[in-house]
């Protein structure tokens, strides 16, 4: 039994002598073979302690410390050892980035790919952590891994698991996986497929048997408060780089269709996603929207665009403005369409704010006029100048908006039905005020002009040149 002293966390030399202590007995039982299982792991759960800091663990940060333990982590029989090594791995790939291209020198990149194959959570774990820390400062050829060591397979393979849980029968959406290390393995597996599908995007193909798999965790899993939490906000990310249109007729071969629209319902995962939508922009304070909410607007927009015509105009009837909308200014109310336009002028959310014109832009079927007519002028201005988006001029004119079903004249600039509209109480302007106004609107866009921003045209100017602006006599009333 140790004593009370030899049980306190050691430190500074005592530290660095535990570790280097530790490493030799290990590395010298690899010849020997003198150590019980018992007595492995127990130096390697010490050995994790130890390196949980760099701090006077310089042995295990050597090709030579690593090499021990990656002979224990993918060479040794026992389960319990392999995975304590794994661990201490990953703890030193993560704290010293110059240890992924170590072990990679090594040759365990294959070694780890084979590994994933193993129907157990804390495998996949960390076997998926120590890979996913490989697509950082490395030169791991993850070409050869998926092509030749199977690792999209072993990684569609672990998707399918996962989703097993979620299967028809069970009664209700379960609020989790079984226990927390299965749900800790889908998020890692899920970000190394992202990161694959980013960095070589040639490779998504290999990986769109998991389409289905992500869409039926996702739809089928209780959101939790607020909604992007993990495993959530991973399901959504690993569907961005993949082959959601089935290009290379991944889908369509092994599943008879396109699992983005399913047959029972096309609308379904479309609504599930704008569902979501929905609940992100009202659960997070607006600073924090720019980096929760974007990846699924993103998502949304990538479906938008290979839907079929059904599938588009029920988005369309979701996210734009609705004709009860327009009793006021449009971005006054609290729909979804309302707060989406109130975000798109928002200071706090840059990216965010672009993201949403350019959706609407993208909604309205890339039409300027539509684009004025479904959101009004004053909520589609910005995006077309930042964009150089001649305008015609039709679209100010009082309008009966995009949908030529639609009767009632509404406000160009702010979308509001016109027979809505409160009635003026100040006076018309004077002949004087108007030439006043004239001028420094004339002054504005002279300026806007010579910053070199935008290539914009002085609309006074082009009136006056078209005829429009009659200049009078200095004695007309």
């Amino acid at each position: 039994m140790l004593s009370r002293q030899e049980s306190k966390p050691r430190g500074g030399k005592a530290k660095l002598e535990d570790v280097t202590n530790i490493l030799h007995e290990l590395k010298t039982d690899l010849t020997v073979k003198a150590l019980t299982p018992k007595r492995r792991k127990s130096l390697l759960e010490q050995l994790k302690v130890h390196g949980r800091a760099v701090e006077n663990a310089d042995p295990i940060f050597t090709k030579d410390g690593l090499h021990t333990l990656c002979q224990y982590a993918f060479e040794d029989a026992d389960v319990e050892t392999t995975q304590e090594a794994l661990r201490c791995i990953a703890n030193a790939l993560l704290l010293n980035p110059n240890m992924r291209q170590v072990v990679v020198d090594l040759g365990y990149a294959p070694k780890a790919a084979s590994k994933l194959k193993n129907e157990n959570s804390d495998d996949e774990f960390l076997c998926s952590r120590i890979l996913f820390l490989m697509t950082y400062d490395t030169n791991a050829n993850f070409d050869d891994l998926v092509v030749h060591h199977d690792l999209a397979e072993h990684i569609n393979n672990a998707m399918a698991r996962h989703s097993k849980r979620y299967s028809k029968h069970v009664r209700r959406h379960s609020p989790m996986h079984m226990s927390p290390m299965e749900l800790m393995a889908l998020s890692e597996t899920l970000k190394l497929m992202f990161n694959i599908t980013h960095f070589y995007p040639d490779l998504a193909e290999h990986f769109s048997k998991s389409i289905p798999h992500i869409f039926k965790i996702l739809t089928r899993r209780q959101i939790p408060s607020p909604p992007l939490q993990a495993p959530v906000n991973y399901l959504v990310n690993a569907l961005l780089n993949l082959d959601l249109e089935d290009k290379k007729g991944q889908q369509l071969k092994f599943l008879g269709m396109n699992a983005v629209f399913p047959k029972f319902d096309q609308n379904f995962n479309a609504a599930f996603l704008i569902g979501i939508l929905d609940s992100a922009i009202t659960a997070y304070p607006e600073r924090e929207l720019d980096g929760t909410v974007a990846p699924v607007l993103t998502l949304i927009r990538r479906i938008y665009e290979i839907a079929p015509e059904s599938v588009q105009k029920y988005v369309e009837d979701l996210l734009l403005p609705s004709d009860n909308e327009r009793s006021r200014p449009l971005g006054q109310s609290d729909t979804l369409s309302a707060r989406l336009l109130r975000l798109s002028t928002s200071a706090m959310t840059p990216s965010l704010r672009s993201n949403i014109s350019a959706m609407m832009f993208e909604l309205s079927g890339k039409d300027a006029t539509k684009f004025v007519q479904n959101v009004g002028y004053g909520f589609a201005s910005g995006f077309l100048l930042s964009n150089n988006i001649q305008m015609p001029e039709s679209a100010l004119e009082a309008s009966a908006s995009a949908d030529p079903d639609r009767t009632i004249p509404v406000n160009p600039i702010t979308g509001q039905r016109l027979d809505a509209e409160e009635p003026s109480t100040q006076d018309p302007m004077t002949e004087e005020e108007k030439e006043r106004e004239a001028e420094r609107l004339f002054v504005l866009f002279e300026r806007l002009k010579a910053t070199g921003v935008v290539d914009v045209k002085n609309p006074v100017e082009e009136a006056f040149w078209s005829g429009r602006i009659e200049e009078l006599p200095d004695d007309t009333d």
